[in-house]
């Protein structure tokens, strides 16, 4: 229900901006196969929300449906992630939310070169080598350490940071790329 209302939504959007051309992109195969026609709907609590949509149809000159995979869908989960840390006004008002497009992950423009000359993981290998902290860290620093150095894999001397699709990246090469992963 909450993958039609969502739907159904994101049109009347579009009616109110007089839209006559749209593709709608979804990551309910459920919904997106549905109202395409492709599948049928049981279920009596959907029925309502599907009959809505089809009437909301008729305001376009042309309209589909389209499917994408929930893992290629970032954006509507950003925008999900933002929607729900919104609260509107007693009015409706919807907040402005401006897009920027950079060059590489913000975050990356934030690191500063380290002033020793030393690798952003030096810290992190040696410990990983050599279960060795830095002369100046404290408790927090060491577990904090501790925690780091649990998502690197070391082979030789390689070190690599493990994602959670548990593909290895070389943080060598990360090194290379802008300090990112």
């Amino acid at each position: 229900m909450a993958e039609y209302e969502a739907c159904a939504l994101g049109i009347q959007e579009a009616i109110d901006f007089n839209v006559k051309l749209l593709k709608v992109y979804g990551d309910s195969a459920f919904v997106i196969h549905q109202l395409k026609g492709e599948w049928e709907t049981r279920d009596h609590k959907l029925v309502p929300y599907q009959a809505y949509i089809k009437k909301l149809i008729e305001f376009f000159d042309d309209i589909s449906f389209h499917h994408i995979l929930r893992e290629e869908n970032q954006m509507a989960d950003t925008l999900a992630t933002l929607a729900s840390m919104v609260q509107l006004s007693p009015h409706g008002d919807f907040p402005y939310i401006e897009f920027r497009c950079h060059g590489k992950p913000a975050h990356c423009c934030l690191i500063e070169e380290e002033k020793d000359g030393k690798p952003w993981y030096f810290d992190i290998k040696r410990y990983i080598e050599e279960k060795e902290y830095p002369q100046e860290a404290s408790n927090n620093d060491k577990r904090t350490l501790r925690r780091l150095a649990a998502g690197f894999f070391l082979s030789g001397n390689i070190l690599y940071k493990r994602n959670r699709d548990m593909v290895l990246l070389r943080c060598a090469d990360a090194e290379r790329l802008s300090k990112c992963w």
